[in-house]
């Protein structure tokens, strides 16, 4: 059956939003309106004529609102296959009349969840009634329209009025399947809440996730594949999705890709004075701190000019005029602040195709959750990477202890390699990155390719040499042989920061001592693929 003429419709809604405009074109195509308790009420003040559920049912609402709709005249109206003659004898036998429409959004239990509420008021907030009424709908959708969010709300009214009150078929299958989607990411936020918050699991039997489609990108990593962006249906940190997009080009895959990969990495620093970082597939080009947002971004953009042509750029505090003019100065893709005021918006403006987002307050490094990644026939999961180290966890393992300038390098190179693809070196100097070698298969060649990049740093600059000298080298995983080590004081490194680990620690130790290196233990890895 294509158009079917709605005579009833049930409304039971949390959210009131547009109920008051959709009840009125509803009466006014002389649909009879059954509703319960606040919904009731709600559009009474509104001046409608609606009866009760229970008046429906014959039934009185019970148990605080807990059983009202579960109760075969409703659902007995939602389910009975209008063409199926057997199916109509028993409505007409038991008296229960066809519901043609159901209009219901559930209980609000992931915002009673974010909100901190204690363990009972989120039990009662788990719908019942409400997705029982949802599935019964939205399963005989043949003859019955099923509205579970308010923005379909105008579709309807405007499909009624076209139609004389009807509803067609393909408008019903479209609800129908935003109808199954609401009701499976309600389950599925609350078996995860039921997992992880109730019952302290990291890795539940299902893992059950849901996510809502923010947009469809251009294209995926390569313009052959397809992409789009989702957000988590449930509480979640803010981050790249929740940004402001005040200018530019829409972003593509790889774009948040790389903006994620630089906002998490500048996040390590929200807490410290100012510091930049800028981003070239997904891996650090350049980082630094320094007394203001320019000065940073200058020491970073010296660490690699090159790979910062066409990269990312963010920082953790406020944009300035000056600091946008300079970040301008080369073609930057997409910049990434807190905020940025009205003369630095005003000069990023010049560049139309310039994506500039701004976060609000940046992540926690520490936070908790969750990482998956696909793999054929499955998924990985692991908790987020959030270790970190400081000076209290640090082991020295050479005759020489690092000084205090060497320990704060140490620490900053160690913080920067976190977020580097492995293998990863990265060498730092006065609360700059110096040299950063990504994603070779030997950590020889990175510690060779980030000394490379150094010198040719240095060569662009000016320099008498390269900051390289006298600097602090981190590898984010210990260093197998001795030999990558030794490619680090040829480079001019004097202190190592490294998990240690390895059966040949006491060669590389030996060496680092040949050497007159300071070298410290985290007892921590961070590889990154």
């Amino acid at each position: 059956m294509d158009q079917v003429k709605i005579a009833r419709a049930l409304l039971s809604v949390s959210d009131k939003t547009g109920l008051a405009e959709l009840g009125r074109a509803l009466a006014a195509h002389g649909v009879e309106l059954v509703s319960t308790g606040g919904t009731a009420k709600a559009l009474r003040d509104e001046g409608l004529e609606v009866r009760d559920i229970s008046d429906l049912t014959g039934f009185p609402e019970m148990m605080d609102g807990r059983v009202k709709t579960l109760h075969p005249k409703v659902h007995g109206g939602l389910l009975g296959v209008r063409d199926d003659p057997a199916h109509v004898s028993a409505m007409e036998e038991h008296g229960i009349g066809p519901i043609d429409l159901v209009v219901v959004n559930l209980y609000p239990f992931a915002q009673t969840v974010a909100r901190g509420a204690g363990r009972d008021e989120v039990i009662e907030n788990i719908d019942i009634g409400g997705p029982s009424m949802v599935r019964s709908a939205a399963k005989n959708h043949a003859f019955v329209a099923i509205v579970t969010d308010p923005s379909d709300y105008p579709e309807l009214i405007e499909a009624l009025g076209t139609s004389g009150g009807m509803t067609s078929l393909d408008f019903r299958k479209h609800l129908a399947a935003k109808a199954f989607s609401a009701t499976a990411a309600y389950d599925a936020m609350i078996s995860q809440w039921f997992a992880f918050s109730d019952q302290g699991q990291m890795f539940p039997d299902m893992l059950a996730l849901t996510a809502h489609r923010r947009e469809e990108l251009r294209y995926g990593e390569n313009p052959h594949q397809k992409a789009a962006l989702y957000v988590p249906a449930g509480p979640h940190a803010r981050g790249i999705a929740q940004a402001e997009q005040v200018q530019g080009k829409e972003l593509s895959y790889n774009n948040y890709n790389d903006a994620d990969a630089a906002l998490e990495l500048v996040a390590e620093f929200r807490d410290a004075g100012p510091a930049c970082v800028i981003v070239k597939h997904a891996n650090p080009c350049g980082v630094a701190t320094g007394g203001t947002l320019l000065q940073a971004y200058q020491e970073a953009l010296a660490c690699d000019p090159v790979s910062a042509f066409g990269g990312i750029v963010a920082v953790n505090r406020p944009l300035t005029a000056l600091d946008a003019e300079a970040i301008t100065a080369i073609f930057t893709e997409v910049v990434i602040a807190p905020d940025a005021d009205e003369e630095a918006r005003a000069a990023f403006a010049r560049k139309k195709n310039l994506r500039l987002l701004l976060t609000g307050a940046l992540p926690d490094p520490n936070r908790g959750g969750l990482a998956l990644k696909s793999i054929a026939g499955g998924y990985l999961v692991q908790s987020r990477d959030n270790g970190r180290i400081g000076e209290g966890d640090l082991k020295v393992v050479t005759k020489r202890a690092p000084t205090e300038q060497e320990l704060a390098d140490c620490l900053f190179a160690w913080t920067v390699a976190k977020h580097v693809k492995s293998n990863a070196i990265v060498y730092a100097k006065g609360g700059a990155t110096a040299g950063i070698g990504a994603g070779q298969m030997n950590r020889l060649e990175s510690a060779r390719i980030a000394a490379w990049k150094a010198r040719d740093a240095a060569d662009k600059a000016g320099w008498a040499e390269p900051r390289t000298i006298g600097s602090a080298v981190a590898s984010d995983a210990f260093f197998p042989f001795a030999d990558g080590l030794l490619a680090a004081v040829e480079a001019g490194a004097t202190a190592v920061i490294q998990p240690g680990g390895s059966i040949r620690d006491d060669e590389v130790i030996a060496a680092a001592d040949e050497a007159g290196l300071a070298m410290v233990f985290t007892g921590m890895r961070h590889f990154r693929h």
